[in-house]
């Protein structure tokens, strides 16, 4: 399996925010800045306004699944932001797949997927 590279430092996720072209969904809102690699590189960020770490975490676990299953059909070359908005809500059955139709439709929208 391979793992998904990540954006480490504060300064790579501001300069992608404030860089970047986005799209707000309904639970997510995604940042993408070219970048000069070969590689698409991610960073996700959940507020803790949002809930405790075992909810941020789910949250980040589920967004990370959601990118790893459709990271094969998008353009390489960017750094992608994800956001995780306070409307948020994990407690439904469908979350994980309300977030794979959220995420795929926002790249769509894009012109990320190839």
């Amino acid at each position: 399996m391979n793992k998904v590279v990540t954006l480490k430092k504060n300064y790579e996720f501001k300069n992608v925010i404030t860089n970047g072209n986005f799209f707000r969904g309904k639970n997510i809102t995604i940042y993408i800045e070219k970048n000069n690699k070969n590689i698409n590189v991610i960073g996700i960020a959940v507020s803790k306004k949002i809930g405790k770490a075992v909810k941020r975490n789910k949250i980040k676990r589920i967004i990370r699944e959601n990118y790893r299953l459709i990271n094969g059909n998008l353009k390489k070359g960017y750094n992608i932001v994800f956001l995780a908005n306070k409307e948020i809500e994990i407690d439904k059955i469908m979350f994980f797949y309300s977030i794979k139709n959220e995420m795929y439709y926002i790249f769509k929208k894009l012109k990320m997927i190839k």
